[in-house]
C-alpha cells in the first residue's frame, strides 16, 4: 500500500505523538480531572466520577432541554407545556447535563478554580448533545462576560468552550460577536422575573458584525441555563441583528427548583 507524501507524513506525525504521550503517562501517569485516580488516558473522569454525570437524555423539550417523565408530556413538535404556552425566543436548546454532582463540580471549577483543561473532556460532550444542532457552517457564539469579570477571572469559560466546540465540531467560533454593554449583578438568588429586567440591556452586538451575520444560524454557547435570562438576551440580539436563527447549546441544565447558589466560591462546594 503506497501514502502520497502528504498522507505519509500525517501518519508519521501520528506516530511521533503517540510515543511522546506515551513516554509522558509513564512519567506523568494521566489522573482523573476530579479526584486524581488514575485514568487510562488525561483528560478524563474516572469511572467512579463518570457515575454521578447525569446526561440528559431524550424524552426531553427540544425548545428548553428540560428532561421529561415520558414523552407523553411533549407535543407534536417535541415542547414542554412551558415551553408551548411561552416559547424562548430560541428555536431549540441542547444540554449535555445535569447540574448536578460531577458536572456541577466539573462546571465550579472551571469558573472559580482556574480548572481550564476541564474545557476539552466539556466540549466533547457538548459535541455529543449538541449533534443535531451543530449544522455544518453555522456559527459558534460564546454568551459573553464583562470586561471587569475577565480580568478578575482570567477567563470567560463560555468562550473557551465555544472555541473547543467550534474546534471539534470543524465549525467558525466568533468569540467577540457579542458584549456585555454595563456589567450585571451576579444572578444566583434571584427569581425568574428579577433575572430577566437584570439582564435587560445588558448585551449587544458588535456593529460590524452586523452585515456579515446575516442570515447565519448560530449555536450559542454557555456553561449553564437556568431561567434563561441571559440565553434570550444573546438570544434577541442575535436575531435582531440579522441572524437567520439562534440555537443554545450549554454543559448544563439547572432545574427550576435549583435556580439557586449557581455562582457559589468552589471552596464552598470542595
Amino acid at each position: 500500500m503506497t501514502y502520497g507524501r502528504d498522507a505519509l507524513q500525517r501518519k508519521m506525525t501520528a506516530y511521533a505523538r503517540a510515543g511522546w504521550q506515551g513516554v509522558l503517562n509513564a512519567v506523568f501517569p494521566p489522573v482523573c480531572l476530579l479526584c486524581s485516580a488514575e485514568t487510562e488516558q488525561a483528560g478524563l473522569v474516572c469511572a467512579a466520577c463518570f457515575e454521578h454525570l447525569v446526561r440528559v437524555e431524550k424524552p426531553f423539550c427540544v425548545r428548553c432541554a428540560t428532561p421529561q417523565p415520558t414523552v407523553a408530556y411533549l407535543n407534536a413538535q417535541g415542547e414542554c407545556v412551558r415551553c408551548e404556552k411561552a416559547p424562548p425566543p430560541w428555536a431549540a436548546a441542547r444540554a449535555a447535563f445535569l447540574y448536578e454532582g460531577t458536572a456541577r463540580s466539573l462546571v465550579l471549577q472551571l469558573k472559580y478554580a482556574d480548572r481550564v483543561e476541564h474545557t476539552g473532556f466539556l466540549a466533547d460532550h457538548l459535541k455529543r448533545a449538541g449533534q443535531d444542532i451543530l449544522q455544518p457552517n453555522c456559527w459558534v457564539v460564546p454568551v459573553p462576560s464583562h470586561w471587569r469579570r475577565r480580568l478578575w477571572r482570567r477567563y470567560n469559560q463560555a468562550a473557551l468552550l465555544a472555541q473547543n466546540v467550534a474546534r471539534k465540531a470543524g465549525l467558525v467560533c466568533v468569540p467577540d460577536m457579542l458584549y456585555r454593554a454595563h456589567a450585571t449583578t451576579r444572578l444566583s438568588g434571584f427569581s425568574r422575573g428579577a433575572r430577566y429586567q437584570e439582564m435587560a440591556q445588558a448585551i449587544a452586538l458588535r456593529s460590524h458584525y452586523k452585515n456579515t451575520l446575516r442570515g447565519q444560524h448560530v449555536v450559542l454557547v454557555d456553561d449553564l441555563l437556568t431561567s434563561g435570562a441571559t440565553a434570550s438576551v444573546c438570544t434577541h440580539a442575535l436575531l435582531e441583528g440579522g441572524a437567520a436563527s439562534v440555537s443554545v447549546l450549554v454543559v448544563a441544565l439547572v432545574p427550576m427548583q435549583k435556580e439557586i447558589d449557581l455562582d457559589c466560591p468552589i471552596s464552598e462546594t470542595a
